[in-house]
C-alpha cells in the first residue's frame, strides 16, 4: 500500500512541476513525499518555506502541524 501511495504522490509531483515551489500546495506535497522517502530534514525545510513565504494559507497552518509532528519523533 505504502509503495502504491508513493508511485501516486511521485506522479502528482511530477506532474505539478516538483519542488518548484510556485505555489504552496505544490511545496507541501513535495514535503509529504519527502517525509514518505525518509528525508525528514528537507521536509522541514519545505515546511519553512511555506510557513515563510505563505503565512496565512491553509497550508501554513498544515505546515506547522506536520513540522510539531515530525519535531516530536
Amino acid at each position: 500500500m505504502k509503495r502504491v501511495l508513493l508511485a501516486i504522490l511521485i506522479a502528482l509531483v511530477l506532474a505539478t512541476g516538483g519542488c518548484s515551489g510556485s505555489n504552496p500546495e505544490d511545496l507541501f506535497d513535495t514535503a509529504k513525499l519527502e517525509e514518505l522517502q525518509d528525508n525528514p530534514e528537507h521536509a522541514k525545510t519545505l515546511y519553512l518555506q511555506i510557513i515563510n513565504a505563505y503565512p496565512d494559507s491553509k497550508y501554513a497552518d498544515m505546515a506547522r502541524k506536520r513540522l510539531a509532528e515530525l519535531e516530536r519523533k
